[in-house]
């Protein structure tokens, strides 16, 4: 299966612009761009299914440029529904450098990262305004949909520039690097095709651009930040546990796109995890090869198999068999509470509101439903005290088959 017909099997393709990219991706090595504004201090998982794609790109021998974009992040791409928040141009340097590192990261380093604002930031308002604002009718630049959209609520001048912006960047790469094509998530086809343009009517050549559907959860949500719903691709942000716990619950009916979508196994290996998976959908065998090739490119093998080792344990009961560090990590968004005496067991349900009394307290452990890092709790006399703590840190009581509760010595 050649290239162009393999993103279109796994459902990369959406728009295109040059009626000869499918030769070039196929039978010629080009250099393309895949950009992403510093909006925050890491991308997240719905910036991961183009960059992946843009990673596909690179390993059939395309020439990868990634750009991260200082300037265009100081301006705001529009939204929507609103305008951007402003963010500070110290903010954006770090979070730029930031990003830079990550991409450098997912590509293992065999990839050209850029900003820019380094071409940007000396350019003068006159200049910009002969140099490419000259060339794009303000009529083409109303028929943008994003723009369109956003006529009724309003739109500064400040976004209802971004296009030229970003239009800029595809002809100043052209001319520096040679690249003539830019791949994005579909949401910058109107960005994609302002460049296109410009370089048409400024240069008289002709580069090429294609879009990647943006990717939806079950409940029809894209993931972003925007959303409420980012998966953060720096694990310091989201740990590979939160990240495996997404992905193994995945809706089945999501599956077969995701694997498509964000990973590099094969067609015929995808194909044969979906018949085993189909046989038997309770097993979770495409969602935990989805997690595994995810958190394996982003992470590594040892960040993937930590985060199976938390969620083993976790179900079937081995919390003693987990460090501090990664209870943290399996209890984040747990709230938390300290204790800096050993105290009864009962004493402590009720004193720590885990029970509303000391009676319901002995009835939860004559039932044995009370267990301490993960062990029952079969005795009224028994004593919590720091050297039963995870590595003299940390209790957890389960209470019943879902109620945690975390302790920490102090």
């Amino acid at each position: 299966m050649k290239l162009f017909e393999e993103l279109k099997w796994r459902g990369l393709v959406k728009d295109v612009a040059g009626e000869d990219l499918e030769e070039k991706l196929n039978n010629e090595s080009i250099t393309f761009y895949w950009g992403t504004d510093p909006t925050a201090d890491s991308l997240h998982l719905g910036h991961y299914s183009s960059l992946v794609t843009a990673k596909r790109l690179a390993r059939a021998g395309h020439h990868p440029i990634l750009l991260v974009g200082g300037a265009t992040g100081l301006i705001g791409d529009p939204r929507p529904t609103s305008e951007r928040e402003i963010i500070g141009i110290d903010t954006v340097m770090n979070n730029v450098e930031a990003i830079k590192k990550q991409v450098t990261d997912i590509f293992d380093g065999n990839c050209e990262v850029v900003n820019n604002y380094d071409w940007m930031k000396d350019m003068d308002l006159i200049t910009f305004l002969r140099d490419v604002g000259k060339y794009i009718n303000v009529n083409y630049m109303l028929d943008k949909d994003i723009i369109r959209r956003r006529l009724e609520t309003g739109i500064t001048y400040a976004e209802f520039s971004y296009t030229l912006m970003q239009g800029y960047d595809f002809l100043h790469l052209l001319r520096e690097k040679n690249c003539i094509l830019q791949a994005e998530g579909s949401d910058q086809w109107g960005n994609i095709t302002t460049g296109i343009d410009l370089i048409k009517k400024v240069e008289g050549k002709e580069v090429y651009g294609f879009t990647m559907p943006l990717i939806l959860d079950a409940t029809g949500k894209k993931f972003g930040k925007s959303e409420g719903n980012a998966l953060w691709l720096n694990e310091e942000k989201t740990s590979s546990y939160e990240l495996y716990q997404y992905l193994i619950n995945v809706d089945d009916s999501k599956v077969e796109e995701y694997l498509k979508v964000f990973t590099f196994l094969t067609p015929d290996e995808i194909m044969s995890i979906m018949k085993e998976h189909n046989e038997a959908p309770h097993l979770r065998i495409g969602q935990k090869a989805l997690a595994r090739e995810i958190i394996t490119d982003l992470h590594g093998d040892e960040s993937y198999n930590e985060a199976v080792k938390i969620s083993e344990s976790l179900f079937s009961g081995s919390i003693k068999d987990l460090s501090a560090k990664q209870l943290e990590m399996a209890f984040k968004g747990v709230s938390s509470k300290t204790i800096s005496e050993e105290k009864n067991i009962v004493d402590l349900l009720v004193d720590e509101e885990i029970c509303k009394s000391k009676r319901e307290a002995r009835e939860f452990i004559d039932n044995k439903s009370i267990t301490l890092n993960g062990e029952k709790v079969e005795n009224y006399n028994f004593n919590v005290t720091k050297s039963v703590a995870i590595e003299q840190k940390y209790i957890v009581i389960r209470k019943g088959k879902k109620n945690y509760f975390i302790l920490e010595f102090i």
